[in-house]
């Protein structure tokens, strides 16, 4: 090992190799810049273009983000909001339970089993998994009939059956979030507490849920963000039942706006992208502070 590898950041070995490392970095910032940042471009400058209906003149203003904050559009962005909580309390609650069962087990074929079968489920969505629950539990679905929930009030196509899709993807991926911080829970730390005379639920209040506590927000965090800007599986699903941002804005594409608000989608499309830089300005912070702890 040269004196140059061991060289500690900062120095001037150290910053030489980083100069020269990046000419390899170019080709990603460059598809970065082209298929993101083109299209950031597009959707900022659009979302801040005004369209007059009269004289067809356009101009720069914010009444295109002033519309999408009220009335329907505003609805939508809180339908979205409210299934995106739901979906993100129940998964990250249901998923941390599952991953403690998992990662306690005394069978390793069962933990293998359960993280390869969430890593897939995690990424399954869309239009086959709406077409799976419509002939699970639709109104002519194989359970709904065999069991008759169709007269207990039972729908499939309202707000609490998107609900249970969405869990679906949900909860397996707050077991892929959950697994690793569960591992990282040392042993030590147990065995000090029940060398003290702690109760099980004296140990998970006062040391495994501090610890877990960012790992926990920040798998909220991420569901939460998946579940908001989910399409196609509530497109497939729901229709226009349950008020949805990202269906308002389909509809938009697809020419059902008036004229004058074409830009409007742009603008909810902002919107979005608060919101979901906002949920990663909470999700970063967590995964540092979480990462720190259980190293």
């Amino acid at each position: 090992m040269t004196a140059e590898t061991m060289s500690p950041p900062g120095t001037a070995s150290a910053r030489r190799r980083t100069g020269r490392a990046w000419p390899a970095a170019v080709p990603l910032l460059a598809f970065m810049a082209f298929a993101f940042g083109i299209p950031a471009v597009a959707l900022l400058f659009g979302a801040f273009t005004v369209t007059d209906p009269a004289s067809g003149r356009t101009f720069l203003g914010t009444a295109n983000l002033a519309e999408s904050l009220r009335g329907n559009y505003l609805t939508t962005l809180l339908g979205s909001v409210r299934l995106s909580a739901v979906v993100a309390a129940l998964g990250a609650l249901l998923g941390a339970l599952l991953a403690q069962a998992v990662v306690t087990s005394s069978s390793a074929a069962l933990r293998g089993a359960v993280l390869s079968a969430s890593g897939v489920l995690a990424n399954f969505g869309g239009v086959p998994l709406a077409f799976l629950w419509v002939a699970t539990l639709g109104n002519s679905g194989v359970v709904t009939t065999a069991f008759g929930l169709g007269e207990s009030g039972w729908s499939l196509y309202g707000f609490w059956g998107l609900v249970l899709v969405y869990m679906y993807f949900s909860v397996p991926l707050m077991v892929l979030v959950m697994a690793p911080a569960l591992e990282g829970l040392r042993p030590q730390w147990r065995e000090a507490a029940d060398s003290s005379g702690a109760s099980a639920w004296q140990y998970w209040r006062h040391v495994g849920v501090p610890v877990l506590a960012p790992s926990l927000l920040g798998g909220f965090v991420l569901l939460f963000g998946g579940a908001f800007a989910a399409y196609a599986t509530a497109a497939a699903i729901t229709g226009s039942t349950v008020p949805l941002v990202t269906l308002q804005i389909a509809d938009a594409l697809t020419g059902d706006v008036l004229v004058g608000h074409e830009n409007v989608a742009l603008a909810l499309s902002l919107d979005m992208v608060v919101v979901a830089g906002l949920v990663m300005a909470v999700h970063l912070p967590l995964q540092r502070r979480s990462s720190r702890w259980l190293r």
